[in-house]
């Protein structure tokens, strides 16, 4: 007995519109961080179910290389967010104002 593939993808919608609405409403940039990795989880959850529905391994080796560069995203994310923690001392994301004019 297997799982329908509407499950998974029930799923996925779920977590990718949790990841969106913590994107939406979050003001400090660790929790749009992890926000934006529930959005990658989504599509990888995504990928595994068609990978699964369709006996393809494509979507499986896609998801290995996925979690490779959201791996590579943080490293480089919380770099970012140290950086600006100790030139602006909050990681609150309303005080950066470096880019604007």
């Amino acid at each position: 007995m297997t799982i329908p593939i509407s499950y998974y993808l029930l799923l996925s919608g779920i977590v990718f519109l949790t990841g969106i609405v913590g994107v939406l409403i979050r003001r400090n940039i660790i929790a749009i961080l992890l926000s934006v990795e529930l959005m990658l989880n989504a599509t990888n959850i995504n990928f595994v179910a068609f990978s699964d529905y369709f006996r393809d391994m494509g979507g499986q080796v896609f998801v290995f290389f996925a979690l490779t560069v959201a791996a590579a995203e943080v490293a480089v994310g919380l770099a970012i967010i140290i950086a600006l923690h100790r030139s602006r001392s909050t990681i609150n994301i309303e005080e950066f104002d470096l880019l604007k004019w």
